[in-house]
C-alpha cells in the first residue's frame, strides 16, 4: 500500500515538472516571431507564434491600383506561409508533449 502512493506522488511530480516544461516552452514559441513572405517578397509579414500579426510589409511596386486582386493574393500566400512556419514549429516544440497520447 505505502508503495503505491509514494510511486503516485512520484508521477505528480513529474507530471508538474512536464506541465512547467510545456508552459514554459509555450511561452516562447508565443515570443518567437516568424516571417511569412509572398512571391517575389512582394509582401512580408510578421506573426509571433500565437499567430498575432506584428508587422506587415508592402513593397510599392505589389500596388497597382488596376489590380487589388494581385496584392490580396500576395497577402493571403504571405499569412499562409506565415501560419505554416509557425504550425510547423509548434508541432516540432510542443509535439513531444504529445505523442502518444490518445485524441491528440
Amino acid at each position: 500500500m505505502r508503495g503505491g502512493m509514494g510511486n503516485m506522488q512520484s508521477m505528480m511530480r513529474q507530471m508538474q515538472k512536464m506541465q512547467k516544461q510545456v508552459t514554459q516552452e509555450q511561452e516562447k514559441l508565443n515570443e518567437t516571431e516568424f516571417t511569412g513572405v509572398a512571391p517575389d517578397e512582394m509582401v512580408k509579414v510578421v506573426f509571433t507564434g500565437d499567430h498575432k500579426m506584428k508587422d506587415i510589409i508592402i513593397n510599392p511596386e505589389a500596388i497597382d491600383e488596376d489590380d487589388p486582386d494581385m496584392l490580396q493574393d500576395l497577402i493571403v500566400a504571405a499569412v499562409n506561409d506565415a501560419m505554416n512556419k509557425v504550425d510547423s514549429e509548434t508541432n516540432k516544440t510542443m509535439g513531444k508533449y504529445t505523442r502518444g497520447m490518445p485524441g491528440m
